[in-house]
């Protein structure tokens, strides 16, 4: 099984020397950070996030108005 350059004994090197820098509490730590900052990167990349903003930022439908209104009449 390899990875771009790097084959399983290399990956298992790194992953034993990333273990005894950190320690086995702060990996899973150190993973999820990692993971919300790639989800984050992407969807500032693909733009996920303008239509996420452009939809809140829309006005409300006429039909949401007035039913609002007709709400504050009763």
């Amino acid at each position: 099984m390899r990875v771009g350059p790097f084959g399983l004994p290399e990956l298992l090197i790194i992953l034993a020397v990333l273990l005894l820098i950190f320690g086995a509490r702060r990996l899973p730590e150190i993973g999820s950070s990692l993971g919300k900052s790639l989800r984050l990167f992407k969807s500032s990349v693909t733009g996920e996030d303008e239509k996420k903003d452009n939809s809140e930022t829309q006005k409300p439908s006429v039909e949401a108005t007035l039913q609002s209104t007709s709400d504050d009449n009763k």
